[in-house]
């Protein structure tokens, strides 16, 4: 999946123009798309992410391609830099996911220096990825009492609300796409029921009780209701929001 997403990655990179004297922290790094890109640019860069396989292939792609990033182990609402130590602060479908959005803001604003930028790639409401979770949490374990949907994060007045206690606010947002192809339907859902690190979690339970199946026909649903025809290959259109925050 950290393939099929790097484009949008690439996009957040040029939208905060980076420089090789920004530091950067990359927020729910995952596999380090972002983190890595940046650090390319000659950037300091540390990736966090609180998913420890995933920081592990992060390190093993940096290695193999000799650069320099500092990967942290952490929550999002206890990320390891001082106050204001990043130029540019950067989450590519990340930060969306936090259980408390608004604590995840406040610390974003706290690690942000008054003359930097958030940049934010965030899955918009009603777009194939969060149909995708709507479809799977049928089948899933309720999320937190009092937890929000990722996709506020793809409204831009959802982000000026969050933001704004901290100074902060919208500078420019962005509707962009990018699209998955795939050879058939089949192919399409075996893909993304595979990439749901909290379905494959599920799976044995899942089987257990006989609902495996149902869920991938959920999943085939969606694919064939949200699908088009790309150059004789089936296309999965995602679409999300970018957006710049900066200090008033």
């Amino acid at each position: 999946m950290a393939d099929r997403l790097r484009p949008a990655a690439t996009r957040v990179i040029e939208t905060a123009r980076l420089r090789a004297a920004d530091r950067v922290l990359d927020v729910a790094t995952g596999t380090g798309n972002a983190a890595l890109l940046a650090a390319a640019l000659g950037a300091e860069v540390v990736g966090v992410d609180f998913e420890p396989r995933l920081l592990e292939i992060a390190k093993n792609l940096a290695a193999a391609s000799d650069l320099e990033v500092r990967w942290e182990l952490a929550d999002l609402t206890t990320l390891p830099v001082p106050d204001a130590w990043a130029n540019v602060v950067l989450s590519v479908f990340g930060v969306m996911y936090a259980a408390d959005h608004d604590e995840a803001a406040r610390e974003l604003a706290r690690c942000v220096s008054t003359d930097g930028r958030i940049v934010l790639a965030s899955w918009t409401p009603g777009s194939f990825m969060p149909a995708l979770g709507q479809a799977l949490s049928a089948f899933l374990p309720a999320p937190p009492s009092g937890s929000r949907p990722p996709s506020r994060w793809g409204d831009p007045a959802v982000l000026a609300d969050l933001f704004a206690p901290y100074g902060l606010a919208v500078h420019e947002h962005t509707a962009e796409s990018l699209t998955m192809t795939f050879d058939s339907n089949h192919q399409a859902t075996a893909f993304l029921v595979r990439t749901a690190g909290n379905v494959i979690a599920e799976r044995e339970q899942l089987v257990a009780e006989g609902r495996w199946i149902d869920l991938n026909a959920a999943v085939t649903h969606l694919v064939e209701a949200r699908g088009d025809e790309v150059d004789g290959r089936l296309g999965i259109e995602l679409t999300y929001l970018l957006t710049t925050i900066r200090h008033r």
